[in-house]
């Protein structure tokens, strides 16, 4: 647990870095993801989208359970399911194209694409759209440059009203039609409601997946003995990625949260009406949850890892991100036997934000 100063006018914020802290503090409605309450009458330079800075994720009961019970059907396992051949194919058509021996960069040419092209697949997002999806969701995550990133936000909201006004005239099957046409008894999404949740699911429905699938591979190119269990016992993969979402978790820190009362977490005070950030990456290296846990242990029961987050806020996309890296990893073991890297491992570039933490590229040979 750690104090941070923040802010020309000495205030703090808190980080959140054991296991147990960070799993009641993702637990705990005193901890409120309501931004907009948080920063009303505060002035801010930031001009983000409303339909970005007000998302189901900054939300607290009971908008949040309403909105995550009109849509967390569309994420069920057996939803996934169902959508897994889709998955495969798109897999199989990006492997396809990488050249015999390689060099390939598995980010740019697999982890970036692949779960672009299945969530706008999901959405319904038109195949010559997707450069411009990608794009706007890279601008969103840039660090240390808010104005790209509030340029961002109007722009994937802007883009997104207008898919939705287009599939009110030309009705199809996709997630977002079916968003569109959602109902609890009397209960619908409105416009606002119905554009923040697809720009939600748009951006964070593939970000994080690209660092997963990238922070993964390297795991297991770092671990050839790992890499060939697996490679000889492809049906351990979807419990091994318990183990490699905990190993190096795609998002390092959960998105905002700030207390409403008076708290108190590992023995540290927490007065009223400041940010608590919660640290997932360290948590899920905190020795007394995990022993020895620099080490990539595919025995280990990972289960409890708060990769995905926990509570009322845990990833609904969860089942999702895991079937996609499911079948790209296993992919890759089955049709590259050599696979190996191309660089040194200290020679890659990590893509650091406040909330991510993935790969720039990851040059491998085939």
């Amino acid at each position: 647990m750690q104090a941070v100063a923040s802010g020309s006018g000495g205030r703090h914020s808190y980080l959140v870095t054991g296991y147990t802290e960070a799993r009641q503090a993702l637990g705990d409605e005193r901890l409120s993801k309501d931004t907009a309450a948080f920063f009303a009458g505060k002035d801010s330079k930031r001009r983000l989208h409303p339909a970005v800075a007000h998302t189901m994720l900054a939300s607290d009961p009971p908008r949040h359970t309403r909105l995550r019970k009109l849509v967390t059907g569309a994420f069920t396992s057996g939803a996934v399911a169902a959508i897994r051949p889709s998955i495969t194919r798109l897999t199989d058509e990006l492997l396809d194209r990488w050249p015999a021996g390689g060099p390939v960069d598995l980010v740019a040419d697999l982890a970036v694409p692949l779960p672009v092209m299945v969530i706008c697949e999901l959405l319904g997002v038109p195949e010559t759209d997707r450069p411009k999806v990608r794009h706007w969701s890279a601008e969103l995550f840039s660090a240390g440059r808010p104005d790209r990133t509030d340029a961002a936000s109007h722009a994937v909201a802007a883009y997104m009203t207008g898919l939705i006004a287009s599939k009110r005239l030309r009705p199809g099957d996709s997630l977002l039609d079916r968003l569109i046409a959602v109902r609890d008894g009397a209960d619908r999404l409105d416009e606002e409601e119905l554009v923040s949740l697809a720009v939600l699911l748009l951006v964070a429905g593939h970000e994080t997946t690209t660092h997963f699938l990238g922070n993964a591979a390297l795991a297991l190119l770092r671990h050839p003995a790992a890499m060939e269990r697996l490679r000889g016992d492809p049906d351990a993969l979807p419990r091994a990625l318990d183990e490699l979402l905990r190993f190096d978790s795609p998002v390092s820190t959960s998105t905002f949260r700030f207390s409403t009362e008076a708290i108190t977490l590992g023995g540290t005070e927490i007065p009223a009406g400041v940010p608590v950030l919660i640290a997932l990456g360290a948590a899920n290296r905190d020795p007394e949850r995990f022993p020895a846990p620099d080490r990539l242990d595919l025995d280990r029961d990972a289960t409890g890892h708060l990769g995905f987050g926990h509570g009322i806020h845990r990833c609904v996309g969860a089942p999702l991100a895991k079937a996609e890296a499911d079948i790209a990893l296993r992919a890759i073991l089955i049709r590259f036997p050599g696979i190996r890297l191309a660089v040194p491992a200290d020679r890659l570039e990590r893509r650091q934000t406040r909330l991510v933490s993935g790969l720039e590229s990851l040059p491998v040979l085939l």
